[in-house]
């Protein structure tokens, strides 16, 4: 965390800039990490601040040209010299970065969720076109080399659904989740590129086209294998969670 926020009477002057911020094109308010100060042993202290997006100084620009998941508003934050009102602190000014990463658990279950769905979508186009499409005089459904690939894709989305509910539920009942978001997410989003990929795979030529739609489904899941932490990442994660 670069931004850094100071106190200045009754309010915090918040300076410095967010990227691939979902949503903030359309938000009221965001809620800003910022370090505001040092802690005896010399790191910093991050705490979360509400800003409204419509404060003096906030400039929000929404200008990427995303590979996938376009439907989506992903952002850049500019904050120069925004006041907002001291109890605009959100909870311990201490705790503001394992709140962050509280939230990133939380939503690597939503990436999970959402890794999930496209690879449903992707498996469901696959397995009508292997039905409807003929070659040697049946369709290609028969063929063992296509129900081993629809077999595998079926197998991984519905382990990688389990995965889903069981972070979630966890995290329902106010019991620790961090390690089985982890999982969640990483298996969900690696699966689910496989399941996209394949896919394209059974699709043949058509698949590479944008008529068949499936190629975009493996443009959207790339992202799920990048976004709350690369796969890389929940592997680390993890790791520490077994002790290592």
């Amino acid at each position: 965390t670069r931004t850094r926020a100071v106190l200045d009477g009754d309010e915090w002057v918040i300076n410095g800039e967010k990227c691939w911020i979902t949503n903030a094109g359309y938000s009221g308010q965001v809620i800003v990490t910022a370090v505001t100060g040092k802690k005896d042993n010399g790191r910093n202290i991050v705490s979360a601040i509400i800003v409204p997006t419509d404060a003096p100084g906030v400039r929000i620009s929404c200008n990427y040209d995303k590979m996938g998941v376009r439907g989506s508003n992903t952002c850049e934050i500019v904050l120069e010299n925004v006041r907002v009102p001291r109890e605009n602190l959100l909870g311990d000014e201490k705790k503001g970065f394992s709140q962050f990463l509280y939230t990133l658990d939380g939503g690597r279950i939503s990436i999970a969720a959402l890794s999930v769905g496209i690879a449903q979508a992707a498996y469901e186009k696959a397995l009508q076109y292997s039905k409807e499409r003929q070659q040697f005089g049946k369709s290609i459904s028969n063929f063992q080399a296509i129900q081993f690939k629809l077999a595998d894709m079926a197998m991984e989305i519905e382990l990688a659904r389990n995965m889903v509910y069981k972070s979630a539920w966890l995290k329902d009942q106010g019991k620790p989740f961090g390690k089985e978001s982890a999982y969640a997410k990483l298996f969900a989003s690696e699966a689910g590129f496989r399941v996209c990929n394949q896919a394209i795979q059974i699709h043949g030529g058509y698949g590479y086209m944008k008529e068949y739609d499936v190629e975009r489904h493996l443009r959207d899941i790339k992202l799920m294998e990048i976004g709350e932490g690369t796969s890389e990442i929940q592997r680390l994660v993890i790791a520490r969670h077994l002790g290592c």
